[in-house]
C-alpha cells in the first residue's frame, strides 16, 4: 500500500524539468511581447517625428511664400533680389508692415533651414550684418545634391529648366523651393519631398 501511495504522490506534482521548461517558455513569450511593443512604440515615434518635421516645413513654406512674393526694392533703393544661390536666397521685403524693407536671408546650415533678418538702421540707413537676427524654420532637411532654391525667368511654363549658374538676378521672376525631409536616413519612413513655387509680384513683366 505504501508503494502505491508514494507512486501516486510522485505523479501529482511537477518535476524540476517541467518547471524549468515552463519558465523558459513564459520567458520567451514575455520577450516576444516586449519586443513587439518596443517596435510598435519606436515606429510610432518615428512616424510622429516625421509628420512633425513635415508640418514644420509646410509652415516654413507659408512664411516664405508671403515674404518672397512681396519682395521689392530695399529702403536704400537696392534691387529687390540680392543673392540667388542653390542653398541660399537673399532679398528685400517689408515682412512686418512697418515703414522699412527688411533684408531677408534664407539659408541652409547643416540640416537646418534658417532665416536671417536685418532691419535697416542708423543715419544714413544701412543694413548692418551685425544686426542680423537668425531663426530656425525647418529641421531634418536632407537635400544633399538637390537644390533648395531654383530660379526661373518670365518664360517659365511649368516644364522650363531653371536658370543656369551664374544667375542673372535681374532675370528672375519665379522662385521654386524644394525641401526633402528625412529625420533618419537609416530608418523608415522614406524621405518626403515638399515643393512650392512663388512668383515675385513686384517683378512681373508679362502682364
Amino acid at each position: 500500500m505504501n508503494f502505491f501511495k508514494n507512486h501516486q504522490d510522485s505523479k501529482s506534482g511537477f518535476t524540476i524539468i517541467e518547471v524549468l521548461v515552463s519558465i523558459f517558455i513564459f520567458t520567451l513569450i514575455g520577450l516576444a511581447v516586449y519586443s513587439f511593443q518596443h517596435n510598435v512604440f519606436s515606429l510610432n515615434k518615428i512616424i510622429s517625428d516625421s509628420l512633425a518635421a513635415q508640418d514644420e516645413a509646410r509652415r516654413a513654406f507659408k512664411t516664405m511664400n508671403a515674404e518672397i512674393r512681396t519682395a521689392s526694392p530695399s529702403s536704400l533703393g537696392a534691387y529687390a533680389l540680392s543673392e540667388t544661390a542653390t542653398s541660399s536666397f537673399i532679398f528685400y521685403s517689408n515682412i512686418d508692415d512697418d515703414f522699412y524693407k527688411e533684408r531677408v536671408r534664407y539659408f541652409l546650415q547643416g540640416a537646418t533651414l534658417k532665416k536671417g533678418v536685418i532691419k535697416p538702421s542708423g543715419v544714413p540707413l544701412t543694413y548692418n550684418p551685425a544686426n542680423e537676427t537668425v531663426s530656425e524654420l525647418a529641421h531634418d532637411v536632407a537635400n544633399a545634391t538637390t537644390s533648395i532654391f531654383s530660379y526661373y525667368d518670365t518664360n517659365y511654363d511649368g516644364t522650363t529648366q531653371p536658370l543656369a549658374e551664374p544667375i542673372n538676378v535681374s532675370a528672375v521672376r519665379l522662385v521654386k523651393i524644394t525641401i526633402i525631409i528625412d529625420r533618419d536616413p537609416t530608418k523608415p519612413p522614406a524621405p518626403i519631398t515638399l515643393t512650392t513655387q512663388i512668383s515675385i509680384r513686384n517683378l512681373k513683366d508679362n502682364l
